[in-house]
């Protein structure tokens, strides 16, 4: 097997790891414009996580698709979300081969954790763009929970039931684990991995980007009024269900994506070289 496939045994100590391709600057040459689009949103992703506490010092992963390719674009393994740009984003293949490594100086390409948790979601559906997974404290913690996320307040009912859940199997390494998130999201947009954190998507990075937001704030809504020790007043499913409904006519990013780049433009235009 070529040293550019992520291999199914690897000692443990090189297994997070992809190695980087030989082809970036014709990679490069043929880049798009849609696809610089593409990065320029994705890499604005990565230093609004790093802001809002989505980000694990160099660990997990916000994926985009390629518009019109057959890849995806994830952070280069080693660099903090602050420091991620448009150009040194990794665009990988559904196979796991590095078919452009970005700029970043690196002789680690990308976490393979963001592979096997990734690449199934977007083979599995053409109409996700984009893929976000954290480790926020206020997920992990629901995500131990029996009963899961339970839809407390306003923005928060937006989730009822309409949040898959995936079983624990461990570090996310072996490759036929792709499949079965996969089987575990189903026609959702949002999925807690039990005893592991939280995974959003959608059809724009904004709309993969602010469902994270408001699943994590669920969370920490969750955990923090559990924490007071006093019985929880659950409105009725009945209620909640009205209240996901309604929630429909402001799809997620449509309004606050637009906010957030003009945020970044004033005070890290930087993320878009």
């Amino acid at each position: 097997m070529s040293s550019r496939y992520l291999p199914n045994q690897v000692k443990p100590e090189k297994r997070l790891v992809l190695p980087c391709g030989d082809e970036p600057q014709r990679a490069r040459k043929t880049m798009t414009d849609e696809e610089r689009q593409r990065r320029i949103e994705l890499a604005a992703a990565y230093r609004l996580a790093a802001r809002f506490g989505f980000s694990d010092i160099v660990w997990n992963h916000i994926t985009a698709k390629i518009p019109g390719g057959h890849g995806f674009l994830i952070n280069r393994f080693g660099l903090r979300f602050d420091e991620v740009t448009a150009s040194n984003l990794v665009t990988i293949d559904l196979d796991g081969h590095v078919l452009n490594p970005g700029t970043a100086d690196s002789t680690d390409a990308i976490n393979t954790t963001g592979f096997v948790i990734h690449r199934g979601i977007h083979a599995a559906h053409a109409d996700v763009a984009c893929v976000m997974h954290s480790h926020t404290p206020a997920g992990m913690a629901v995500s131990t929970l029996k009963d899961g996320l339970t839809t407390l307040v306003l923005d928060a009912m937006v989730f009822h039931n309409r949040v898959a859940y995936h079983p624990f199997e461990g570090a996310s390494v072996d490759r036929a684990e792709s499949e079965r998130l996969v089987a575990s999201l189903g026609s959702h947009r949002a999925m807690i991995l039990k005893h592991h954190g939280l995974l959003t998507c959608g059809a724009t990075v904004g709309e993969a980007f602010i469902k994270m937001f408001y699943l994590d704030r669920a969370c920490a809504v969750q955990i923090a009024a559990m924490s007071t020790g006093q019985t929880l007043a659950v409105p009725p499913a009945s209620l909640r269900e009205k209240t996901a409904q309604d929630y429909a006519h402001f799809p997620h990013g449509k309004y606050e994506w637009p906010a957030l780049l003009r945020l970044l433009d004033e005070q890290e235009p930087d993320y878009k070289s």
